[in-house]
């Protein structure tokens, strides 16, 4: 067995100084189809050129050629939806880190990632507020027949359900409870009931007994080989009088098929959403005001929840490459 030397003050210095000299001119590529805001790319650059690192901005890119140029010569990647596939890491030779500057991770090949030896990580937390923000406004929306004449109801005294607890549902159930909902959740990968208690939030044990008492259900599940799909007919169709199912998470986990039909059945639920399904047209054609889409993903399309994002996105990298700090690692 080797014998271990413990390095002396002098060789760790040493070996500080040489690390940081390696990681000095690594180029950082914010590649961003929908732009930051200009304050958050102007506070991205500064983050990382205080480093010592080179910044490249590709922005508002029309072709997926000029991703793949971009990607060439680059150590690190800051991303936004943009989809990071094994085409985009072929071409990407010295990569060896990807932030979404986000919660969702799903446009990036996680798995390809991880084979190649490349860090993917997140954001979370830093878009919670406005995803938050939205399923409330979403509520009132289709509460008050999407703001056109007509008798709508109030959100205070009805159950809002949340389907995921993690940090937007808490800051859903927070805001719901401000309006005078009750608030129930539902989420098996938090352990300590003290999260619900101390939130004054009823944990229940199933989705079913989650969708049967809900009158408005927001969903934050993830998009994963588990939950695709998984949220169809048989738990629309438990859901009271009257309900609606607000998804501000990933067009993937409804079961659209599913999703059409307890539409067609139940003439009083309603579905609003921040990610359209494939069959927006047909359930807009079919369904009238029962069914809402925003035209673009908005959940995170506030001035604060990208410059968040961003910031906490470039200090991820420089934490990376100087410390190896890889807390919000997805890809272990």
């Amino acid at each position: 067995m080797p014998t271990i030397v413990p390095y002396t003050f002098e060789k760790k210095e040493e070996k500080v100084i040489d690390f940081i000299s390696l990681i000095k001119n690594m180029k950082v590529l914010i590649a961003t189809e929908k732009p930051f805001a200009q304050k958050a790319v102007n506070g991205i650059k500064e983050i990382l050129e205080a480093a010592d690192m080179q910044v490249v901005l590709l922005e508002k890119y029309t072709d997926k050629a000029q991703l793949l140029e971009a990607v060439a010569d680059v150590d690190a990647m800051i991303v936004r939806s943009d989809k990071v596939t094994a085409e985009v890491m072929d071409a990407a030779r010295n990569l060896k880190i990807v932030v979404r500057a986000g919660a969702g991770f799903d446009n990036v090949d996680c798995c390809e990632a991880k084979r190649r030896g490349i860090v993917v990580m997140n954001t979370p937390g830093q878009n919670s507020n406005a995803v938050a923000e939205l399923a409330l406004a979403m509520m009132i929306f289709m509460s008050r027949n999407e703001f056109t004449p007509g008798t709508g109801s109030e959100i205070k005294g009805k159950t809002l359900a949340i389907h995921a607890y993690g940090n937007v549902g808490r800051l859903v159930g927070c805001k719901g409870k401000a309006l005078g909902m009750n608030v129930i959740a539902y989420d098996p990968f938090v352990s300590d009931c003290n999260v619900f208690t101390c939130d004054g939030v009823e944990k229940v044990e199933s989705l079913d007994e989650l969708y049967s008492r809900a009158d408005f259900l927001s969903l934050h599940i993830p998009a994963t080989e588990q939950t695709k799909g998984s949220i169809g007919y048989e738990l629309l169709t438990r859901m009271p009088k009257g309900a609606t199912l607000v998804n501000t998470a990933r067009k993937e986990v409804i079961d659209e098929q599913g999703l059409k039909r307890a539409l067609a059945e139940r003439e009083d639920l309603k579905y609003v959403t921040d990610v359209a399904p494939e069959c927006a047209q047909e359930l807009c054609e079919c369904f009238g005001k029962r069914f809402f889409a925003t035209p673009k993903k908005m959940g995170a399309e506030t001035a604060e929840a990208n410059i968040n994002a961003g910031l906490a996105a470039a200090r991820q990298i420089v934490d990376y490459f100087t410390t190896g700090n890889t807390r919000f690692q997805v890809n272990k």
